[in-house]
């Protein structure tokens, strides 16, 4: 099947999800959405639980695209952590799946595929990847963290003198994190992580 069509199935999944708890979701009305039979859906996702699980990580591999993007966006480092903080508090807001995978908090609104490794039987290969481990909270923070400190410090850095370096891009992840789910007033998540960012300079 051409990942076109993959994608297709995804998108139609998640408009459904938009409209309706995953729970109302079905096959059936997924695949005519996206023009194809429910035959060819089952053989792209195997279930239900797989589309799910392939929508998740398609949504979370959205979310870390834009973390790489925001962190070569400016040349000043600070920048580049508040722009990435910018961009978890915004894709949060306007992605139920991916504040959830942030969180940990998913609404019964949502699929919740665990996020072990299931066994996977598909000879697609972007579902035996969706069918692997999905991300917690938890390894959101690290694999933000790392991308920014690869981003900020430049290849062939030694480990020994990131430390710094890794406390502040931990910081600026964990503090874009408290603002999903406690909204900043005025100034916003830039303004904190800026101040947050200058005092451990200081």
């Amino acid at each position: 099947m051409m990942p076109a069509a993959r994608e297709s199935l995804l998108d139609a999944a998640y408009a459904a999800l938009a409209r309706r708890p995953w729970s109302a979701v079905r096959m059936v009305d997924v695949a005519a959405a996206a023009g194809v039979s429910r035959q060819t859906l089952y053989n792209e996702f195997g279930s239900k639980d797989g589309l799910a699980r392939a929508l998740v990580r398609r949504e979370a591999d959205g979310y870390l695209a834009g973390v790489d993007r925001a962190l070569t966006g400016h040349s000043d480092p600070p920048e580049r952590l508040t722009a990435t903080a910018e961009w978890t508090t915004s894709a949060a807001r306007e992605n139920a799946l991916v504040r959830a995978m942030l969180t940990g908090c998913w609404s019964e609104r949502l699929p919740s595929p665990a996020l072990s490794a299931v066994r996977s039987t598909s000879a697609v290969p972007a579902q035996r990847r969706a069918d692997g481990p999905l991300p917690s909270p938890g390894d959101f923070v690290a694999l933000v963290r790392d991308r920014a400190v690869t981003a900020l410090a430049g290849p062939g850095t030694p480990k020994s003198d990131t430390a710094d370096l890794v406390r502040s891009c931990e910081l600026a992840v964990r503090l874009a994190l408290s603002c999903v789910t406690a909204p900043p007033g005025e100034g916003g998540v830039a303004e904190l992580v800026r101040s947050a960012l200058q005092r451990q300079a200081g």
